[in-house]
C-alpha cells in the first residue's frame, strides 16, 4: 500500500512539473518533425502534402517555371495587356519588379522540405513506392528551380542548415541520383491514380539527363553556357561516389518503352480538352471528324462513368484538379494556366476568355509549314483566330504582342448548352454537380482539366535522341500520318518542337542544344499587333514624327544630316523604314518646310 501511495505521489510530482514547464511549451496535438511522420498513415499524409505543392503554384502561375518556359521560348510571345508587364518581361528575359518570381521559389522549397522530412523519417528501408515518389518529387522541384535560376541552394535533409549555393554539377548530380534511385527501386507497376510510378521516374531521368549533359557540356561558366558547341557529356558523377552513364539512362528509357504499359493514344487530337463530348460536336474543326479507325474524336479524360479512362495511357505525369477548387490552398487551386493562356478580351468559341498570355509566335507557324506542310498536328495545336467567329484584333482594346494565333493545348474550352447559350468552361456541363460554388460559372475556378507535364511521346523521342535511332521518333510521326525519316539531330529537334509544342519543354531544349540565340533571333521582324494595330504601323508613325523633327533641324546641323543619311542607307529594318519615310512620305507632307 505504501508503495502504491509512493508511485501516486511521484506521478503527481511529475505531472506537476510538466504542467508548469513542458506542457506550457510543447503542443502534443500539432504535428512536427519530432512526431511526424511515423506510421504508414502518417507517411501517406506526408506524401500527399508533397504532391499538394505541385498544385499550389496555380495560385500564381505567372511566377512558375512552366509559365516562364512557355514565354521565354522562341515559340511564344509575352502577350497580355498594358498592366501585364510580368508576362512581357519573361518573354524578353528581363526583370519587371524585384523578386518577381519569389513566391514560386518559396513554394518549391516548401515542397522540397516536405520531401526531405518524409525521406529522413523513412530512412533507406521504407516502402519503396512511397520513398520513390518522394525522391521523384524532390528531384522534379529541383529540376524546375535550377532550370529557372541556375545555381541554387541544395539541401537533402530536414534539419536546419545554412543554405549554400551549389554548383550545377552538385545540383544535377543530386537530381539524377534521386531519379535513378526511384527508377530502380520502385515496383514495376503502372499507376492510374495520379501518383507517379517507376516509369515516370525513368522518363524524368531521361529528360534531366539530356538537359544537364547538353546544357553544361562546355562548362558552367558563361562562356560555356553561351557557346554554340554541342557535344553532350556521356557520364555524370553522383553524390554517392558512383557514376551514371549514358547507357544506364538508355536502359531505363528502353524499360519504360518496352515494359511500362504506357503507349500513344490513337489520335493526337484526343489528347486535348477541345475534343471533350460537350464541345466536340459544335467546334467546326472537330465536328464530324473521325480518327484513323473511323471513330468519333474523344478526349482521353472524358469517361462518362467517372472511372479512370484506360485510353489515358499516354499521359504519365500531370497536375490534377477537382471541383472543389477555391481561393483557399487547403483545397487547391484550379488550372490557372488555362485562365492565363485564354483568349484576351473576349471568348471565341470554343476557346474561352483569359488573360492572353503566350500568343503563338508567327515564326513557329512559318517554320512548321516549311518543314512539315502536311503535319496534322499544326492545326491540332494552333488556332488561326481569323477562322473563328467573333474574333477581332485588340482583345478588348489593350492586347499587346498579339499574333493572331493561339495555342489550343493550354487554352480554356467552352461548351454550348441545350438552349444555345455558351458555358464559359465545358467542365460546368460535363461535371454539373457539387462544385464549391454550385451553379456558378466561374472562368477562374472552373477550369479543372489536367495540366500535362509528361507524355509517353516524349519518352519515345528521348529514346531516339539517346540512341541516335529513328524508331521512337517514327512511331510519333506515324501517329501524325507522316512518313518515316532517317535519324538526324535536326530531324529530332523538329520533331520535339512540333510534337511537344507548348508543353513547357522548348526553352530548355534550345538552351541544351546551344541554339537559343539563333532560334530566338527568328522572332525578329515577325508581324505582331499592339492594341489591334500592326506593329510596323506604329514604327512608321514614330519614324514620321522623328523624321519631321530631324529634317527641320538638319538645315542647321550637319551632324544630324549625316546621321540621317547613314541610318537611311543601312540594311536594317529600322533603316529601311527610315528611308521609306524620308524619301516617300515626307515629301508629300505640306506641313514640312525644307
Amino acid at each position: 500500500m505504501k508503495k502504491i501511495k509512493y508511485y501516486i505521489g511521484a506521478a503527481a510530482l511529475l505531472l506537476g512539473g510538466l504542467s508548469s514547464c513542458t506542457l506550457d511549451t510543447v503542443n502534443y496535438t500539432e504535428k512536427d518533425q519530432t512526431n511526424f511522420p511515423q506510421t504508414t498513415n502518417d507517411q501517406a499524409q506526408a506524401l500527399a502534402a508533397i504532391y499538394q505543392n505541385l498544385n499550389v503554384v496555380n495560385a500564381n502561375p505567372q511566377m512558375s517555371w512552366f509559365y516562364v518556359a512557355q514565354l521565354a521560348s522562341d515559340d511564344a510571345l509575352g502577350g497580355g495587356g498594358e498592366n501585364d508587364i510580368l508576362m512581357q518581361a519573361e518573354d524578353l528575359l528581363s526583370v519587371s519588379t524585384t523578386n518577381m518570381t519569389e513566391q514560386f521559389w518559396k513554394d518549391r522549397y516548401q515542397g522540397i522540405m516536405r520531401a526531405n522530412t518524409l525521406l529522413d523519417a523513412m530512412g533507406e528501408n521504407g516502402d519503396p513506392q512511397t520513398r520513390g515518389e518522394a525522391l521523384f518529387l524532390r528531384a522534379y522541384y529541383y529540376y524546375e528551380l535550377s532550370s529557372m535560376y541556375g545555381n541554387i541552394p541544395l539541401t537533402t535533409t530536414s534539419q536546419k542548415v545554412e543554405p549554400v549555393q551549389a554548383t550545377a554539377a552538385q545540383i544535377w548530380g543530386q537530381i539524377l541520383q534521386d531519379l535513378y534511385t526511384a527508377a530502380t527501386t520502385m515496383p514495376a507497376t503502372r499507376r492510374t491514380d495520379g501518383h507517379v510510378d517507376k516509369y515516370c521516374a525513368e522518363g524524368m531521368l531521361g529528360r534531366c539527363w539530356l538537359y544537364y549533359t547538353g546544357m553544361y557540356c562546355n562548362g558552367e561558366d558563361l562562356a560555356g553556357l553561351t557557346s554554340t558547341s554541342y557535344s553532350p557529356l556521356t557520364e555524370v558523377e553522383l553524390p554517392d561516389g558512383t557514376k551514371l552513364t549514358k547507357q544506364m539512362v538508355i536502359d531505363c528509357i528502353n524499360d519504360c518503352v518496352n515494359n511500362s504499359g504506357y503507349s500513344l493514344v490513337g489520335d493526337f487530337r484526343n489528347l486535348w480538352a477541345y475534343t471533350n463530348r460537350c464541345t466536340v460536336k459544335d467546334y467546326p474543326y472537330t465536328s464530324g471528324a473521325k480518327d484513323k479507325d473511323g471513330n468519333a474524336l474523344k478526349w482521353v479524360e472524358d469517361d462518362e462513368n467517372g472511372n479512370a479512362n484506360p485510353s489515358q495511357t499516354e499521359r504519365m505525369f500531370s497536375i490534377k484538379f477537382n471541383k472543389q477548387a477555391s481561393w483557399s490552398t487547403t483545397i487547391g487551386y484550379a488550372n490557372g494556366y488555362a485562365l492565363h493562356f485564354g483568349v484576351r478580351g473576349t471568348a471565341c468559341f470554343p476557346f474561352g476568355a483569359g488573360w492572353g498570355a503566350g500568343p503563338v509566335a508567327p515564326n513557329l507557324v512559318s517554320d512548321w509549314k516549311a518543314a512539315e506542310p502536311t503535319d496534322m498536328r499544326m492545326n491540332a495545336t494552333i488556332q488561326n483566330m481569323q477562322d473563328l467567329q467573333g474574333f477581332a484584333l485588340g482583345g478588348g482594346g489593350d492586347f499587346l504582342q498579339e499574333s493572331g494565333y493561339y495555342d489550343k493545348k493550354l487554352s480554356p474550352v467552352e461548351a454550348k448548352k441545350d438552349d444555345g447559350t455558351v458555358s464559359v468552361c465545358f467542365e460546368n456541363l460535363m461535371y454539373p454537380d457539387n462544385w464549391s460554388v454550385p451553379g456558378a460559372e466561374n472562368l477562374q475556378l472552373n477550369n479543372i482539366h489536367d495540366l500535362v507535364l509528361m507524355r509517353f511521346a516524349e519518352v519515345l523521342l528521348m529514346q531516339s535522341e539517346l540512341t541516335e535511332n529513328a524508331d521512337g521518333m517514327n512511331k510519333v510521326r506515324a501517329r501524325a500520318g507522316l512518313p518515316a525519316v532517317s535519324y538526324s539531330l535536326q530531324a529530332l529537334q523538329n520533331e520535339r518542337r512540333f510534337e511537344l509544342a507548348f508543353e513547357g519543354l522548348r526553352w530548355n531544349d534550345i538552351r541544351r542544344w546551344h541554339i537559343a540565340a539563333a532560334a530566338l533571333d527568328k522572332q525578329t521582324g515577325t508581324k505582331i499587333y499592339n492594341k489591334g494595330i500592326e506593329q510596323l504601323t506604329l514604327v512608321l508613325v514614330f519614324l514620321i514624327l522623328l523624321v519631321i523633327m530631324l529634317r527641320q533641324d538638319s538645315r542647321r546641323n550637319r551632324k544630324i544630316r549625316l546621321v540621317c543619311q547613314r541610318v537611311a542607307s543601312s540594311r536594317t529594318l529600322v533603316g529601311r523604314c527610315f528611308f521609306y519615310v524620308h524619301q516617300m512620305v515626307i515629301p508629300y507632307l505640306i506641313i514640312v518646310e525644307y
